[in-house]
């Protein structure tokens, strides 16, 4: 490796040891604190750099999680095809070790992740940890090696953090681990990570250009045991339409599925930036101060046919074009800005079920807001009150347990009551 990044940023490198999961690299900037293993190049930890004995990521496990069907922040999930039926691959399926690239300037380390991908894929996968205006960045470049023209109908970036709970009691659940909760909403979308005792810092994941939030897929395929208490990892999707037409072709989803098409030697940008908010209250100020959209709904996105709600937008972008699918659903209507500068929008409920508000800005950037349309307040109280004492309501005077009389959990797919489960808080 030659050359070496900004002298903002300090780069050390350590020994490389034999284990597959050895920590080979430490890249400090002045929010975080990033350390890579040696043969993937995936994080081996992600720091804040004001309490670095904290890591979002699941690096204490890493040991466990190092081999083959184990997902981790800086690998990437694909569906691609040149004229036949789709290709899947991804980096996490076959760990073999990259080959590292030479960097310089703000490029912290880079790799073609050709060895860890599938023979025989018309594409070429460049993979950096980059500083993009002051922030740590993850790129992907992939470009198109084959004659044809190579559509992407899925591209994911799994959002490895440490969510996992099993083996932990209460404090130590509190003082590691981290929940992730997306903003699905396009290129204005965000990934805020929080730490479970509720203490700041907290960890903000915003697009790079040409990557938005479209879709936030679970990663059931990750070999790290689900339960109770882990419910799995998730991926950022930037194109989804592959999905969407196979495993997904039931659902709604929130947004448009893509594909992105690349032609005979074109290569195209995907990626990801980190930020750090000083507490979880300042998510969306920090949002803001990095010149990202920030849209705030209230009451809430649940919105009764008999409740005028507002949507606040805070940009310094201009907003050129507005859309709502279903066309008709919402009734949305411009107001005066607030002091403040946020744009205002009185918003209507009109058609019952869900809604989309799509703001196109200036740049061409889409920002998706989104609506649920239930009935009138008094109507949803009315409904709920016959349901629960109706379809809910449990006579039994033989109960073993003593729930008789009383409202009780009701499986709405199967019909019926819910008396006997094996998850004792269910029933």
């Amino acid at each position: 490796m030659s050359g070496g990044p900004s002298t903002a940023f300090a780069l050390t490198l350590l020994l490389v040891a034999a284990s597959p999961c050895a920590r080979a690299q430490t890249v400090r900037t002045s929010d975080l604190v990033l350390e890579l293993v040696a043969s993937s190049q995936t994080a081996a930890a992600l720091r804040p750099a004001v309490e670095p004995s904290f890591d979002f990521t699941p690096g204490d496990r890493l040991d466990r999680r190092g081999g083959d069907g184990y997902h981790h922040l800086g690998d990437l999930t694909l569906r691609v095809r040149a004229g036949g039926g789709w290709l899947e691959a991804s980096t996490a399926a076959r760990r073999r070790p990259v080959a590292p690239l030479s960097v310089s300037g703000s490029v912290l380390a880079a790799a073609d992740l050709a060895p860890t991908l599938p023979e025989g894929l018309p594409i070429a996968v460049r993979r950096s940890w980059e500083i993009v205006d002051s922030a740590l960045a993850l790129r992907f470049e992939i470009r198109n090696t084959s004659a044809v023209p190579v559509e992407i109908g899925a591209l994911g970036i799994p959002m490895v953090f440490d969510n996992l709970l099993h083996g932990r009691d209460l404090d130590q659940a509190h003082a590691v681990a981290s929940f992730q909760d997306p903003y699905v909403g396009m290129d204005a979308g965000y990934v805020q990570v929080t730490r479970l005792s509720g203490q700041g810092p907290a960890l903000v994941v915003v697009p790079l250009p040409g990557t938005p939030l479209e879709a936030w897929r679970p990663l059931l395929e990750d070999s790290t045991r689900r339960g109770i208490t882990f419910e799995g990892f998730y991926e950022w999707m930037v194109h989804s339409a592959a999905w969407a037409e196979d495993e997904w072709k039931d659902a709604r989803p929130w947004n448009v599925p893509t594909t992105g098409v690349l032609e005979p030697g074109d290569s195209r940008s995907y990626g990801v930036r980190f930020l750090v908010a000083p507490e979880i209250r300042r998510i969306e100020e920090t949002l803001a101060a990095d010149g990202r959209p920030v849209a705030v709904g209230i009451p809430g996105y649940v919105l009764p046919m008999d409740q005028e709600a507002r949507l606040f937008v805070r940009t310094r972008r201009v907003v050129v074009g507005i859309e709502i699918e279903p066309e008709g659903a919402l009734d949305l209507e411009p107001l005066d800005p607030t002091p403040g500068g946020w744009l205002a929008y009185r918003v209507l409920g009109v058609q019952w079920g869900r809604a989309r508000v799509s703001l196109t800005y200036d740049g061409g950037e889409v920002q998706t807001v989104h609506y649920r349309v239930i009935e009138p307040a008094a109507s949803v109280v009315d409904s709920l009150g016959r349901f629960l004492t109706t379809e809910q309501w449990f006579e039994d005077p033989d109960d073993p347990f003593g729930r008789s009389p009383g409202i009780i959990t009701y499986d709405y797919e199967a019909g019926k009551q819910v008396t006997e489960d094996a998850r004792a808080w269910i029933a």
